[in-house]
């Protein structure tokens, strides 16, 4: 693997075939199964100011994926390491959004068997992506509660991070058809899940809310959760009943596309905020949270500076 340089490849590179390239140059077969059948994990970690966010756990969990898929990569944790730093500075980014990506690849002609094919590794840094910027936070994100059932945990295990997203797509266009920003789904029990790239909060009455299974197991998430108990936010995680959502003080998502984003309403319906039903936005809990949350980038535990050279 050739050492990179600083912007060579201005406003986004990828690493695909052994080499670093222009995110227009990355390819996949149209015959590999991570196209035709969804066969496939990714990761996806953030750089910002010019490190990396708790990319130690992010790289945990797309090996735990690949392990669980039977899939593997050429490469081990300090290569992916050197690769995913290096998708950064060939493109000269500060804030970017940098993922990894292993797909079962293509078997030979006529063969079904999966144990065949030739897994594919890829990675690439685009500019920071963001579910919705501050300014869409703070003017308010109208979340969409769903009644499509996520794909069940005992089909498809949804600590793996996939692309099995039909059924969050489909929650989409009922969210837009509606008027609303973003939904999130239920399981077939009719508790909240998960969003499309998110996880879901709630607070009632100073208390944190949060669904304990059919849901990935988000890097943000799982740093929201420490923080509440670093802050002494008492925490539930716990099956969360769509009836219990409505009734909530405060709801927020995580996910690495922008870390705590508090919502403003449900389905049209403003939230009060607080347990005295006040307006205040974002909430107090969230507020918290979410200055916490930018707070932890600045704390070397959990920064990877890239070196720009």
């Amino acid at each position: 693997m050739r050492d990179v340089k600083t912007g060579e490849f201005d406003g986004g590179a990828a690493f695909a075939d052994g080499d670093f390239c222009a995110l227009a140059d990355a390819k996949i077969s149209i015959f590999d199964w991570g196209f035709t059948r969804s066969d496939a994990t990714y990761d996806v970690a953030t750089c910002w100011q010019g490190a990396f966010f708790r990319l130690d756990d992010h790289i945990d969990r797309f090996f735990a994926s690949l392990a669980k898929l039977r899939l593997t990569i050429p490469h081990d944790r300090a290569e992916l390491r050197a690769i995913l730093h290096g998708c950064v500075r060939a493109g000269g980014l500060k804030d970017s959004y940098v993922a990894m990506v292993c797909t079962r690849g293509v078997p030979p002609r006529g063969v079904r068997d999966p144990r065949l094919a030739t897994n594919r590794f890829y990675a690439y840094a685009l500019p920071f992506v963001w579910i919705a910027p501050r300014d869409k936070q703070l003017a308010g994100i109208d979340l969409h509660i769903s009644q499509r059932q996520r794909i069940a945990s005992e089909s498809v295990d949804p600590t793996v991070k996939n692309y099995h997203w039909l059924d969050m797509v489909q929650s989409l266009f009922d969210a837009y058809d509606q008027g609303r920003d973003t939904s999130c789904v239920v399981d077939a029990s009719g508790h909240i899940t998960e969003g499309p790239g998110f996880n879901v909060f709630m607070v009632k009455d100073g208390v944190v809310h949060t669904p304990d299974r059919g849901v990935l197991e988000g890097v943000s998430r799982r740093t929201a959760i420490e923080l509440c108990r670093q802050l002494g936010l008492p925490l539930v995680v716990a099956p969360l009943s769509v009836q219990a959502m409505r009734q909530a003080d405060e709801v927020f998502l995580t996910s690495s596309g922008g870390g705590i984003l508090p919502i403003a309403r449900l389905d049209g319906v403003a939230l009060p905020h607080s347990p005295g039903g006040e307006r205040a936005f974002p909430g107090p809990v969230s507020q918290r949270l979410y200055d916490a949350y930018w707070a932890l980038h600045d704390d070397p535990r959990y920064r990877d500076e890239v070196a720009y050279g």
